[in-house]
């Protein structure tokens, strides 16, 4: 079972988390959904483009200007009531690393923490445990919050990957997060250089066969751009391609900003693979 605020995912189904960032300097959109009324406007969009889970960020992943827990809080608690009282039955997704943000938005209505520093704040674990809400285990290889890597290696990178996200969700079962709501995350980028984003990808079923549900953050990411040599405005292709690879190897949740194209992908390959039938079959048939 899969299960995440008030819906439950069955086997096979792809889900979909669309990004709004509630920053004036995230990296892909520059702050086109820092104001309430833009970032409303996107999540109507993404709902209506296919979208489960709407994840809501207030502070950039990568550096940048200092942004303390109350400031995370004023761009994302408010914001979260808002997106729960409009669309009761979307799942609500907040990317935080601190246990006092997650207790905040969690008050608010929020279904899942994301945590994509990977335990840096042990007791935001214990919020999810509380609250009863879905939790992201991410792998960051150790590194601390809105820094970059540099010379970072691993003996073996799936090997560490495997080793920490599945502490981090055994842990936080064993606090009373519910099983079935716990996902794990390779990290790309995060603690990585991009042939490390490559290798964690190209294994990710080892991953899908610990059986925790794998959620996969990659859209128009750095290791994309450096692998195709192109700039960030101009990476969906190489995101695609990547999405559609990782639903092949059995990842389950997306988070990604391009909702629609996103879906395209992730029908296609569910029809490959044989859980979806096609959405209209009569070719050979008139």
């Amino acid at each position: 079972m899969f299960r995440l605020g008030r819906r439950e995912f069955a086997p096979h189904e792809p889900v979909i988390m669309a990004i709004v960032n509630r920053t004036p300097d995230s990296f892909y959109d520059q702050g086109a959904t820092f104001r309430d009324e833009p970032a409303l406007a996107r999540v109507e969009q993404a709902v209506a483009e296919g979208a489960a889970i709407i994840d809501i960020g207030g502070v950039k992943a990568g550096p940048g200007e200092e942004v303390s827990a109350e400031e995370e809080a004023r761009r994302t608690v408010g914001f979260v009531a808002e997106v729960r009282r409009r669309f009761p039955d979307v799942v609500i997704s907040v990317d935080t690393w601190r246990h006092d943000v997650g207790e905040a938005v969690c008050e608010a209505g929020a279904d899942v923490l994301n945590d994509a520093w990977g335990g840096v704040d042990p007791r935001l674990a214990e919020v999810a445990a509380r609250y009863g809400t879905g939790l992201v285990c991410t792998h960051a290889g150790g590194a601390r919050p809105r820094t970059r890597p540099h010379r970072v290696t691993y003996e073996d990178v799936m090997a560490d990957i495997l080793e920490r996200t599945v502490a981090l969700a055994e842990r936080a079962v064993a606090l009373g997060v519910p099983r079935e709501s716990v996902m794990i995350d390779p990290g790309h980028d995060f603690g990585k250089n991009t042939r490390h984003s490559l290798e964690a990808t190209r294994r990710l079923d080892e991953m899908v066969a610990t059986g925790w549900p794998v959620l996969v953050s990659l859209s128009n990411k750095d290791f994309v751009g450096e692998t195709l040599d192109r700039p960030v405005k101009e990476r969906v292709l190489g995101t695609l391609a990547t999405t559609a690879v990782s639903a092949w190897l059995g990842a389950r949740v997306y988070r990604v900003h391009e909702v629609a194209e996103t879906r395209q992908v992730l029908d296609m390959v569910a029809s490959i693979a044989g859980h979806r039938d096609p959405a209209v079959a009569r070719r050979g048939l008139a």
